[in-house]
């Protein structure tokens, strides 16, 4: 079958674009546009945490033939909640709802893992069953968090969990998994990031227990690596991903030896041979009038083995640069893919981006902000 010039040129200057090169390694079999991963985005419009219908066309717009897609934080129980409207994946109508979903996104070629959470102590008594407390590896709360929007946002005191209690909660982690799978997905990430509960447990500010989970990094991170055994032992290896953030201080959720604890569980992850570890920038400072990171990912990524995914704040020519420099293997993008759902053909064109609107990001309205971002075609028709 003859390559027209048309063809050949396209592929010509994809290669030279790291972004747009291909990866194949493990699972992944992918096409040009797989580099660029749709990052999980919290969008809070699953009504009654059952994922709704206007989803299917959400993530089906921002999935190419060979892309990856990763969906928002999803709760693995009725005590993972601790925000309006996120979805969950621990009933049966939960999982029959994600089915069109997930099918919508393999009808256009895209592989989909299911991100799974537990939000811990970043929750209200609002939330929980029976307006118990939420439960944490501490009962330290949270301070009253000012939002994007300037409103205060308070949090309830949490429950410390029983060193007996905790087995259940693995086990919660397992169980959504178990359902992800018969959802249709292609595999989940363990949310270990951001402040919630799995890295509650992990980071020594927080956690400030005395039994088997408390105390030394070994025992911090004890939670964390059982959640991942049962999980790979219930559905194997390489359908297994996780999310970190050691270098993240939200939620007051931090470290005093960030870095130690990154490359601890970057070397305790490969031992369990996961599918990928996808990990948060440290956060970037401005000094004498350069951007400096007083941390890299670089010892994390040497020290997995398998696919390293970097997430935080990139855009077009740093995504190049880390790919091109052997940084990761993929970059997870979130604003910039949440407002340009054919993100990778304007990185591929170098177009002009939508610009988000950060006041719709959380608005409880199936269209405005979600699915009705325009597409390059129908900006320059």
């Amino acid at each position: 079958m003859e390559v027209s010039k048309e063809e050949e040129q396209d592929k010509a200057s994809m290669a030279e674009i790291p972004l747009l090169t291909p990866y194949r390694k493990g699972r992944f079999n992918l096409s040009h546009s797989f580099r660029i991963v749709l990052a999980p985005l919290t969008r809070q419009r699953s009504f009654g945490n059952v994922p709704q219908p206007h989803a299917i066309l959400y993530y089906s717009q921002r999935t190419t033939k060979g892309g990856f897609l990763i969906t928002e934080a999803t709760g693995v129980s009725d005590t993972a909640q601790g925000y309006s409207d996120t979805p969950g994946i621990w009933t049966k109508e939960q999982v029959e709802a994600w089915k069109p979903i997930v099918k919508a996104v393999h009808d256009r070629g895209g592989t989909f893992f299911c991100q799974i959470w537990h939000v811990g102590r970043v929750s209200t008594y609002g939330f929980q069953p029976n307006g118990q407390a939420p439960i944490s590896c501490t009962d330290k709360p949270i301070t009253p968090q000012v939002g994007l929007d300037g409103t205060k946002e308070e949090f309830s005191t949490p429950r410390r969990l029983q060193t007996e209690e905790i087995p259940g909660i693995v086990d919660d982690f397992r169980m959504a998994a178990r359902n992800a799978i018969e959802a249709g997905f292609d595999g989940v990430e363990i949310h270990g990031a951001n402040g919630y509960l799995i890295e509650q447990f992990m980071k020594d500010q927080v956690n400030d227990r005395t039994d088997e989970y408390g105390g030394s990094l070994e025992n911090r991170s004890r939670f964390a690596l059982q959640i991942v055994e049962a999980i790979v032992n219930e559905i194997g290896a390489d359908r297994v991903g996780m999310r970190l953030s050691p270098f993240s201080e939200l939620m007051e959720c931090v470290d005093s030896d960030p870095e130690a604890l990154g490359i601890y569980m970057a070397k305790s992850l490969d031992r369990y041979g996961i599918c990928y570890c996808h990990t948060i920038e440290p956060r970037m400072v401005r000094a004498l009038e350069k951007l400096v990171t007083p941390h890299s990912l670089q010892p994390m990524r040497n020290a997995f083995k398998g696919t390293f995914i970097a997430a935080g704040g990139y855009d077009r020519e740093e995504g190049n640069r880390a790919i091109a420099g052997d940084y990761a293997d993929l970059i997870a993008f979130g604003r910039l893919f949440l407002a340009n759902p054919d993100l990778p053909r304007r990185f591929e064109l170098d177009a002009p981006l939508n610009k988000y609107d950060r006041i719709t990001f959380y608005v409880p309205e199936p269209v405005l902000g979600y699915t009705d971002y325009p597409f390059l075609e129908s900006t320059t028709t």
